[in-house]
């Protein structure tokens, strides 16, 4: 098994952290922790239902679950079919939630992990619009960055001129992230 594959269902080893027992319809909160499905809409519906519920590992706030790919394929069980309705349902409620930059910027590896391990998945397939928009922007931005041409040159002002790269790249990946998180939504959002 490929690890890009590898990575779209939780590690073999691990067990989901709410119930101690092997993951069944295993989902992925954004904050890169696997529970069972089953679990985490059970720790939702524990809590006020009107807002999302925190992460029983690092106490983030979950805004997006990810069902695994053997959640998706095994979709013609009554059971998968109600667990994954109510992780829709989750994900209408609070995916579409504004956030700030901070949670933006804590989200970001894990969209960014799951973006590029989808782009190399050869089973896996983005649209080609958002393949090209993807390419497009990392060309241009890596362009930039590499061009001798700054807003603020690195050669006169020193670490300093670096802060307009690191901007540029910082602004590419949270619109790439933004990008893929709706893309998420939609396709595990029920279209």
């Amino acid at each position: 098994m490929s690890s890009s594959s590898a990575s779209a269902v939780p590690p073999e080893d691990d067990v989901c952290s709410v119930c101690h027992d092997r993951f069944r319809i295993p989902c992925q909160a954004n904050c890169s922790h696997w529970f069972c499905g089953e679990c985490i809409i059970r720790v939702w519906n524990h809590g006020p239902s009107v807002q999302p519920c925190k992460c029983p590992i690092c106490r983030r706030l979950i805004n997006l679950l990810v069902p695994a790919n053997v959640s998706i394929d095994n979709d013609d069980d009554p059971q998968i079919q109600h667990v994954l309705g109510e992780v829709q349902h989750y994900n209408r409620i609070f995916g579409g939630t504004p956030r700030n930059l901070t949670q933006r910027l804590q989200d970001l590896p894990f969209f960014i992990r799951r973006l590029f391990r989808e782009l190399l998945d050869p089973q896996r397939t983005l649209p080609l619009v958002f393949r090209a928009r993807m390419v497009m922007m990392v060309a241009l931005s890596a362009i930039y960055v590499l061009s001798p041409i700054d807003i603020l040159p690195e050669n006169v002002l020193g670490l300093f001129g670096f802060f307009d790269d690191f901007l540029v790249l910082l602004i590419v990946f949270l619109h790439l992230a933004a990008v893929y998180r709706s893309l998420l939504l939609y396709r595990h959002g029920g279209h």
